[in-house]
Protein backbone atom coordinates (compact mmCIF):
# COMPACT_ATOMS: atom_id res chain seq x y z
CA UNK A 1 0.00 0.00 0.00
CA UNK A 2 2.95 2.31 0.51
CA UNK A 3 3.84 1.82 -3.14
CA UNK A 4 0.28 2.46 -4.30
CA UNK A 5 0.16 5.54 -2.09
CA UNK A 6 3.40 6.95 -3.43
CA UNK A 7 2.14 6.51 -6.99
CA UNK A 8 -1.01 8.49 -6.14
CA UNK A 9 1.07 11.22 -4.52
CA UNK A 10 3.44 11.43 -7.49
CA UNK A 11 0.63 11.73 -10.04
CA UNK A 12 -1.24 14.33 -7.98
CA UNK A 13 1.94 16.39 -7.76
CA UNK A 14 2.23 16.31 -11.55
CA UNK A 15 -1.42 17.27 -11.96
CA UNK A 16 -1.00 20.15 -9.53
CA UNK A 17 1.74 21.56 -11.73
CA UNK A 18 -0.59 21.34 -14.73
CA UNK A 19 -3.32 23.48 -13.15
CA UNK A 20 -3.59 26.90 -14.79
CA UNK A 21 -6.20 29.02 -16.57
CA UNK A 22 -7.16 27.59 -19.96
CA UNK A 23 -6.64 23.91 -19.12
CA UNK A 24 -9.58 21.63 -19.85
CA UNK A 25 -10.46 19.15 -17.15
CA UNK A 26 -10.21 16.24 -19.63
CA UNK A 27 -6.54 17.12 -20.12
CA UNK A 28 -5.98 16.37 -16.45
CA UNK A 29 -7.64 12.99 -16.84
CA UNK A 30 -5.43 12.19 -19.83
CA UNK A 31 -2.34 13.01 -17.76
CA UNK A 32 -3.56 10.87 -14.86
CA UNK A 33 -4.17 7.87 -17.15
CA UNK A 34 -0.78 8.21 -18.84
CA UNK A 35 1.18 8.57 -15.62
CA UNK A 36 -0.58 5.74 -13.80
CA UNK A 37 0.25 3.43 -16.70
CA UNK A 38 3.85 4.66 -16.81
CA UNK A 39 4.24 3.89 -13.11
CA UNK A 40 2.80 0.40 -13.47
CA UNK A 41 -0.52 1.11 -11.77
CA UNK A 42 -4.18 0.98 -12.74
CA UNK A 43 -6.84 3.58 -11.92
CA UNK A 44 -9.12 2.72 -9.00
CA UNK A 45 -11.97 4.88 -10.27
CA UNK A 46 -12.43 4.11 -13.97
CA UNK A 47 -15.30 1.68 -14.34
CA UNK A 48 -16.06 1.68 -10.61
CA UNK A 49 -19.86 1.50 -10.51
CA UNK A 50 -19.73 2.89 -14.02
CA UNK A 51 -17.58 5.96 -13.36
CA UNK A 52 -16.21 6.98 -16.78
CA UNK A 53 -12.87 8.60 -15.89
CA UNK A 54 -9.53 7.94 -14.21
CA UNK A 55 -9.70 11.07 -12.05
CA UNK A 56 -12.40 13.05 -10.25
CA UNK A 57 -12.18 16.78 -11.03
CA UNK A 58 -14.53 19.01 -9.02
CA UNK A 59 -14.54 22.77 -9.58
CA UNK A 60 -15.73 25.55 -7.22
CA UNK A 61 -19.13 24.50 -5.82
CA UNK A 62 -18.58 20.88 -6.90
CA UNK A 63 -17.65 18.78 -3.89
CA UNK A 64 -16.71 15.34 -5.22
CA UNK A 65 -17.04 12.94 -8.17
CA UNK A 66 -16.80 15.57 -10.89
CA UNK A 67 -16.35 13.98 -14.33
CA UNK A 68 -13.53 15.48 -16.43
CA UNK A 69 -14.64 16.91 -19.75
CA UNK A 70 -14.62 20.07 -21.84
CA UNK A 71 -14.84 22.51 -18.92
CA UNK A 72 -12.01 25.05 -19.04
CA UNK A 73 -10.41 26.20 -15.81
CA UNK A 74 -10.48 29.95 -15.18
CA UNK A 75 -8.45 32.36 -13.06
CA UNK A 76 -9.89 32.34 -9.56
CA UNK A 77 -11.32 28.80 -9.66
CA UNK A 78 -10.50 26.19 -7.07
CA UNK A 79 -10.30 22.61 -8.32
CA UNK A 80 -10.34 19.40 -6.30
CA UNK A 81 -8.45 16.43 -7.74
CA UNK A 82 -9.28 12.98 -6.32
CA UNK A 83 -7.21 10.03 -7.52
CA UNK A 84 -7.03 6.34 -6.71
CA UNK A 85 -4.44 3.84 -7.93
CA UNK A 86 -4.14 0.05 -7.79
CA UNK A 87 -0.65 -1.40 -7.49
CA UNK A 88 -0.09 -5.12 -6.84
CA UNK A 89 -3.78 -5.42 -5.96
CA UNK A 90 -3.67 -2.73 -3.25
CA UNK A 91 -5.31 0.68 -3.45
CA UNK A 92 -4.10 4.16 -2.58
CA UNK A 93 -6.48 7.13 -2.53
CA UNK A 94 -5.85 10.85 -2.02
CA UNK A 95 -7.25 14.26 -2.94
CA UNK A 96 -6.04 17.86 -3.04
CA UNK A 97 -7.67 21.20 -3.78
CA UNK A 98 -5.64 23.56 -5.95
CA UNK A 99 -5.97 27.26 -6.75
CA UNK A 100 -6.19 28.29 -10.39
CA UNK A 101 -4.07 31.44 -10.49
CA UNK A 102 -5.04 34.07 -7.93
CA UNK A 103 -8.08 33.18 -5.82
CA UNK A 104 -10.17 35.19 -3.38
CA UNK A 105 -9.18 35.42 0.30
CA UNK A 106 -12.32 33.46 1.25
CA UNK A 107 -11.46 30.68 -1.19
CA UNK A 108 -7.89 30.54 0.08
CA UNK A 109 -9.11 30.37 3.67
CA UNK A 110 -11.48 27.53 2.75
CA UNK A 111 -8.66 25.53 1.14
CA UNK A 112 -6.30 26.10 4.08
CA UNK A 113 -8.92 25.18 6.68
CA UNK A 114 -9.92 22.02 4.81
CA UNK A 115 -6.32 20.87 4.62
CA UNK A 116 -6.01 21.68 8.32
CA UNK A 117 -9.09 19.56 9.04
CA UNK A 118 -7.41 16.60 7.35
CA UNK A 119 -4.28 17.18 9.45
CA UNK A 120 -6.43 17.31 12.60
CA UNK A 121 -8.06 14.01 11.70
CA UNK A 122 -4.70 12.36 11.06
CA UNK A 123 -3.37 13.62 14.40
CA UNK A 124 -6.34 11.99 16.16
CA UNK A 125 -5.80 8.65 14.39
CA UNK A 126 -3.67 6.27 16.46
CA UNK A 127 -3.97 2.83 17.98
CA UNK A 128 -6.31 2.77 21.01
CA UNK A 129 -8.23 5.88 19.95
CA UNK A 130 -11.77 5.60 18.62
CA UNK A 131 -13.15 6.31 15.19
CA UNK A 132 -15.23 9.16 16.59
CA UNK A 133 -12.03 10.91 17.67
CA UNK A 134 -11.10 11.35 14.00
CA UNK A 135 -14.58 12.53 13.03
CA UNK A 136 -14.78 15.00 15.91
CA UNK A 137 -11.32 16.43 15.19
CA UNK A 138 -12.25 17.11 11.55
CA UNK A 139 -15.61 18.61 12.47
CA UNK A 140 -14.26 20.80 15.26
CA UNK A 141 -11.46 22.18 13.10
CA UNK A 142 -13.87 23.25 10.36
CA UNK A 143 -16.86 24.37 12.39
CA UNK A 144 -14.81 26.36 14.89
CA UNK A 145 -13.82 28.47 11.89
CA UNK A 146 -17.44 28.93 10.75
CA UNK A 147 -17.34 26.44 7.89
CA UNK A 148 -19.48 23.33 7.44
CA UNK A 149 -18.54 19.69 6.84
CA UNK A 150 -20.35 17.58 4.27
CA UNK A 151 -22.35 14.82 5.94
CA UNK A 152 -23.63 12.60 3.13
CA UNK A 153 -20.15 11.51 1.99
CA UNK A 154 -17.44 10.02 4.17
CA UNK A 155 -13.95 8.63 4.42
CA UNK A 156 -13.54 4.86 4.41
CA UNK A 157 -11.38 1.86 5.07
CA UNK A 158 -9.12 0.90 2.17
CA UNK A 159 -6.86 -1.98 1.20
CA UNK A 160 -7.49 -4.67 -1.40
CA UNK A 161 -10.75 -2.85 -2.13
CA UNK A 162 -11.06 0.89 -2.62
CA UNK A 163 -14.00 1.16 -0.23
CA UNK A 164 -13.90 -1.03 2.85
CA UNK A 165 -15.32 -0.78 6.33
CA UNK A 166 -15.42 1.30 8.40
CA UNK A 167 -17.04 4.43 7.03
CA UNK A 168 -15.44 7.54 8.53
CA UNK A 169 -17.84 10.49 8.83
CA UNK A 170 -16.41 14.00 8.94
CA UNK A 171 -18.56 14.74 11.99
CA UNK A 172 -19.13 12.90 15.23
CA UNK A 173 -18.43 12.55 18.94
CA UNK A 174 -15.00 11.91 20.40
CA UNK A 175 -14.75 8.71 22.42
CA UNK A 176 -17.36 6.87 20.35
CA UNK A 177 -17.20 4.22 17.64
CA UNK A 178 -14.83 1.30 17.03
CA UNK A 179 -11.38 1.25 18.58
CA UNK A 180 -8.58 1.93 16.09
CA UNK A 181 -6.07 -0.90 15.88
CA UNK A 182 -2.49 -0.95 14.67
CA UNK A 183 -2.33 -2.00 11.03
CA UNK A 184 -5.71 -0.59 9.99
CA UNK A 185 -5.56 1.42 6.76
CA UNK A 186 -8.00 4.28 6.33
CA UNK A 187 -8.75 7.03 3.82
CA UNK A 188 -9.63 10.27 5.64
CA UNK A 189 -11.26 12.87 3.41
CA UNK A 190 -12.82 16.03 4.82
CA UNK A 191 -15.10 17.89 2.41
CA UNK A 192 -15.74 21.41 3.70
CA UNK A 193 -18.11 24.10 2.41
CA UNK A 194 -18.15 27.87 2.78
CA UNK A 195 -21.92 27.72 3.16
CA UNK A 196 -24.35 25.02 4.25
CA UNK A 197 -23.33 21.34 4.44
CA UNK A 198 -26.20 20.08 2.28
CA UNK A 199 -25.52 18.72 -1.20
CA UNK A 200 -27.21 18.07 -4.53
CA UNK A 201 -26.52 15.42 -7.16
CA UNK A 202 -25.99 16.60 -10.74
CA UNK A 203 -27.80 15.43 -13.83
CA UNK A 204 -24.87 13.14 -14.68
CA UNK A 205 -25.70 11.18 -11.50
CA UNK A 206 -22.11 11.53 -10.32
CA UNK A 207 -21.11 15.14 -9.68
CA UNK A 208 -21.99 16.25 -6.14
CA UNK A 209 -22.26 20.01 -5.54
CA UNK A 210 -23.20 22.25 -2.64
CA UNK A 211 -26.96 22.77 -2.46
CA UNK A 212 -26.55 26.52 -1.94
CA UNK A 213 -23.88 27.06 -4.62
CA UNK A 214 -21.13 27.90 -2.12
CA UNK A 215 -17.50 26.91 -2.67
CA UNK A 216 -16.25 23.54 -1.45
CA UNK A 217 -12.79 22.05 -0.88
CA UNK A 218 -11.63 18.44 -0.45
CA UNK A 219 -8.43 16.89 0.89
CA UNK A 220 -7.66 13.21 1.46
CA UNK A 221 -4.84 10.93 2.54
CA UNK A 222 -4.58 7.18 2.94
CA UNK A 223 -3.07 6.42 6.35
CA UNK A 224 -1.97 3.41 8.39
CA UNK A 225 -2.74 3.25 12.11
CA UNK A 226 0.26 2.73 14.40
CA UNK A 227 0.71 2.88 18.17
CA UNK A 228 1.95 6.46 17.75
CA UNK A 229 1.35 8.98 14.96
CA UNK A 230 -0.44 7.57 11.92
CA UNK A 231 1.72 6.88 8.88
CA UNK A 232 0.64 8.82 5.79
CA UNK A 233 0.88 6.47 2.80
CA UNK A 234 -0.08 8.90 0.04
CA UNK A 235 2.96 11.11 0.38
CA UNK A 236 6.32 11.32 -1.41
Amino acid sequence: MRQAGRIVARVLEMLKEQIRPGVKTRELDITAARELKRLGARPSFKGYRGFPANLCVSVNDEIVHGIPGERTLKEGDIVSLDLGAIFMDFHGDAAITVAVGQISPLARELVEITEGALEAGITAARGGARLGDISAAIQNHAESRNLSVVRQYTGHGIGRQMHEEPQIPNFGLAGTGPVLKKGMTLALEPMVNLGDWRTRLGDDKWTVSTADGSLSAHFEHTIAITDDEAEILTIL
